[in-house]
């Protein structure tokens, strides 16, 4: 006998849900609604089993049983995925009014499409692993990276997070990216693109933009904010979705721990963007921008009052010239 009023919080809390769903039109469609955050999350733990089995596999793994380990644990992921995706083209059609399709053909041709991509994504994140490896002197190896490094974490759950946004999943590709969001405090959109050989260093803080567009080579810095300026709204107040908003960062770009650069801005080829600058309007390509120069250009721009070229909100007292 429970020393607590069960019966009367299940009731109520029934009462909740009920009147949730009515006013979101939900009806019972008798079988499972929506994607399975703890079946994605055994899934994702398999397929990085999959891309680095000696690192991120099983502590028994040995060079000899390799393959037939990527085999096995390929498949049980895969088959898992199918369902997943089953549950969201599903939920889709029930939310969207979408035209009838035959869910199951569809969730598996994707997952086939998906399974294509991962020796190209292997291919893609050993960039970012040696990049990582290159781009900190404190790494004393790849595999210290690999095993240890929230960036590559993120990059892992970022780079398969894209390929379902691509292949029309972004409900499994958000739950991706939001499960190493809350592993790392990186926040990436699964709908950002990011080039070959990216470097998030320490990373707790960082935030990338769906729309956000990173070239090759770019390093980024705790606390780094790629947002959005201005978020338009439609004739009914809704926030409008799906268009451009965050920053381009072109190639070999450097960007320092707290900088902020919202809207869809471009940062030319090189450019290095110094801490705790406020960035909405174009940095040219081999620009140096610091809370420093910043200032001389207000100064020179006609006072405390002018808008400087690259910054649009007042500056704090304390400076710091990036180094070159």
């Amino acid at each position: 006998m429970s020393t607590f009023d069960i019966s009367t919080i299940v009731q109520q809390l029934r009462q909740v849900r009920d009147h949730w769903r009515e006013q979101q039109n939900r009806t019972d469609p008798g079988h499972r609604e929506f994607p399975a955050r703890a079946a994605i999350a055994q899934a994702l733990e398999g397929l990085k089993g999959v891309l680095y089995p000696l690192r991120l596999g099983p502590p028994d793994l040995r060079h000899a049983s390799e393959d037939f380990y990527v085999g096995h644990t390929l498949d049980t992921a895969l088959q898992v995925l199918q369902t997943q995706a089953q549950i969201e083209l599903h939920y889709r059609h029930r939310s969207t009014g979408a035209a009838a399709q035959d869910h199951s053909a569809l969730a598996l041709q994707t997952v086939q499409a998906f399974a294509q991509q991962l020796p190209r994504l292997r291919q893609l994140l050993d960039t970012d692993v040696l990049a990582a490896f290159h781009g900190d002197p404190a790494a004393r190896s790849v595999d210290e990276v690999v095993l240890s490094y929230p960036g590559v974490l993120a990059l892992i759950h970022h780079r398969i997070a894209h390929a379902f946004y691509r292949l029309d999943l972004p409900l499994l590709a958000r739950i991706v990216a939001e499960l190493a969001h809350g592993q790392t405090g990186i926040d990436i959109h699964p709908g950002a693109q990011i080039g070959p050989g990216c470097f998030i260093d320490h990373g707790t803080g960082v935030v990338i933009g769906e729309t956000a567009v990173l070239g090759q080579n770019v390093r980024i810095y705790q606390a780094v904010t790629l947002g959005a300026k201005r978020f338009p709204k439609d004739a009914q107040g809704h926030l409008q979705k799906g268009w451009a908003r965050h920053p381009i960062v072109e190639d070999d770009v450097v960007i320092y721990a707290g900088a902020t650069i919202l809207g869809r801005v471009t940062i030319g080829q090189g450019a290095v963007i110094g801490g705790n600058v406020w960035i909405t309007e174009d940095v040219p390509a081999g620009a140096h921008v610091s809370q420093a120069s910043l200032r001389q250009a207000v100064e020179h721009s006609g006072g405390a009052g002018a808008t400087a070229p690259v910054a649009a909100a007042p500056l704090p007292a304390t400076t710091a010239r990036v180094a070159a």
